[in-house]
């Protein structure tokens, strides 16, 4: 989009129902338009004044730059209005709710901002000797000690950075307790409703994937599971409660037949939001999860921050635990263990080290403050809060949208199909484009491929009401607008967004990384 010295002539938006008058400037108010810096930029200015370097020999075997690099520059005004601007063009949790389903986008306490900036904390380093951090040591042996507690489990890998990281650290742990035992198991059953990235991992550590079919009800048949098991069998894969937003009922049976066969238990901790206090995975049968911090103890994630993703082990794979890990000793204070060698005199024989350092000081602060603040009780109130809140939303939209399950009480999200858009013209795609124009992130889409069309809402224990009641209100709205035939209004959708509808599949697969004029 171009814009001469003199000013923008037209506005992107003139011709939206609703829109405001042309001006002169492309401008709406506070809604900047910005033309592109090879629009603006000039070669003479920058925003940081660098001097000119002495005389030196570089070592690029004469592969330097021989031409001006020519790239155009702001003054540091223009620089810090074009930033300021960018990030008013960002949806985010303190914007509004984020329906986000699988992803839970829960409100981030300042309090944990706080005590993640506290000196010590703040601005401690990898590379400091152990006996300047320990007080840091013990906050993630606390920190751990908490998730313990709460899964039941007996051992917690604390240094996987995410979600995908700590499945490959809880995968590996198995692969290494397997390899052990002198076995050769290569195949991991992962159910349909898995998130993609389990798949991917077992893959990733050279397993075979088998799938395991959902039934009708969205959830998984302990029978489907005991046909596919053998001494072929490494693990199950399995999400609870799972991307459907149901929770499986048949677990225990699935575990002890898992078990029965020389497998372990992987679960997919991704929505533990949901049975916080209520459900310990460790009485379910669970071999290993990933817990994502900044999912269900709030801390940043996303744009927002670094994510954490402690593994919690049983004692059948506890051993197995990668190094560096914090253990608690018989006087109850932390020992930070932080060499294989060191491990194997305690009797543990660690897979290996999944990471360089320990993990995310910043994440384990927040978390552990979120945990402390609410206590056990009202961390069992808060996953009760997120189940009734989604359950709300299904009560609500039951009648104008198409409830995936209908006949199961949903978890933390609730998840609907497109066949309340059938013979419209309306897309699941069309639906949440014309979310973004009443001011809401769309939800998670075509999401999972058990279900068609998939829109799958989680709107978390953080929401009043009064927030949940507009929501449900603009979708109520949104459904009958695509009943009434308003297909026009759907395929303009958004129209009153800065870049109005993008083709992402376009724009992904065939990015334009050149300024042509």
């Amino acid at each position: 989009m171009s814009m001469n010295n003199v000013g923008r002539q037209t506005t992107p938006n003139a011709t939206a129902p609703g829109a405001a008058k042309t001006t002169f400037t492309g401008n709406q108010a506070l809604a900047i338009e910005e033309p592109l810096l090879f629009e603006v930029g000039r070669l003479d200015v920058t925003g940081v004044d660098i001097d000119a370097p002495e005389a030196f020999e570089d070592a690029l075997g004469g592969l330097g730059r021989t031409s001006a690099i020519n790239l155009p520059g702001l003054t540091e005004p223009e620089a810090m209005r074009h930033y300021v601007r960018l990030s008013r063009q960002n949806y985010a949790i303190d914007l509004g709710l984020y329906p986000l389903g699988s992803c839970t986008m829960k409100h981030n306490p300042r309090l944990n901002e706080a005590m993640a900036r506290l000196p010590g904390f703040a601005d401690v380093h990898p590379l400091q000797p152990l006996s300047t951090v320990e007080g840091a040591i013990d906050l993630v042996a606390e920190c751990g000690r908490w998730l313990l507690e709460l899964t039941g489990m007996a051992s917690v890998a604390m240094s996987p950075k995410a979600g995908a990281h700590g499945e490959m650290c809880g995968m590996a742990a198995i692969k290494a307790a397997i390899a052990a035992r002198g076995e050769n198991r290569d195949v991991v059953l992962v159910p349909d409703s898995a998130h993609g990235t389990n798949p991917a991992t077992a893959a990733l550590l050279g397993f075979k994937v088998v799938s395991v079919p959902a039934r009708a009800d969205g959830t998984v048949d302990p029978a489907e599971v005991k046909t596919r098991l053998g001494p072929d069998v490494a693990a199950i894969m399995l999400t609870n409660p799972n991307t459907c937003g149901l929770f499986e009922r048949d677990i225990v049976e699935i575990a002890e037949a898992v078990h029965a066969a020389g497998a372990y238990f992987y679960a997919d901790g991704a929505n533990f939001n949901a049975i916080v206090g209520k459900a310990r995975p460790g009485d379910l049968g669970v071999d290993a999860m990933h817990i994502n911090l900044h999912k269900t103890f709030s801390t940043p994630h996303g744009g927002g921050g670094p994510g954490a993703g402690p593994v919690v082990l049983s004692d059948r794979l506890a051993p197995f635990a990668p190094v560096p890990f914090v253990q608690f000793k018989a006087d109850g204070s932390a020992e930070f263990v932080e060499t294989r060698k060191i491990a194997e005199t305690l009797g543990a024989k660690p897979f290996g080290r999944i990471t360089a350092f320990h993990g995310q000081m910043g994440m384990f602060v927040r978390a552990l403050t979120y945990m402390l603040s609410h206590g056990g009780d009202g961390l069992r109130q808060a996953s009760e809060d997120a189940v009734l809140a989604a359950n709300y939303v299904k009560a609500r939209l039951g009648s104008v949208m198409s409830v995936a399950f209908p006949e199961r009480p949903a978890m933390h999200e609730v998840l609907f199909n497109d066949s309340f858009l059938e013979g419209t013209g309306v897309t699941t795609l069309d639906f949440a484009k014309a979310m973004i124009d009443e001011g809401y992130h769309p939800m998670t889409m075509y999401f999972p491929l058990v279900v068609h069309g998939a829109l799958l809402i989680e709107p978390t224990e953080s929401e009043s009401k009064a927030s949940l009641d507009q929501f449900i209100g603009t979708l109520e709205s949104l459904a009958l607008k695509a009943k009434a035939g308003d297909v026009e209004m759907f395929k303009a959708a958004p129209v009153f967004a800065p870049r109005k509808r993008v083709d992402e599949t376009l724009a992904a697969r065939q990015p334009k990384l050149t300024y042509a004029g």
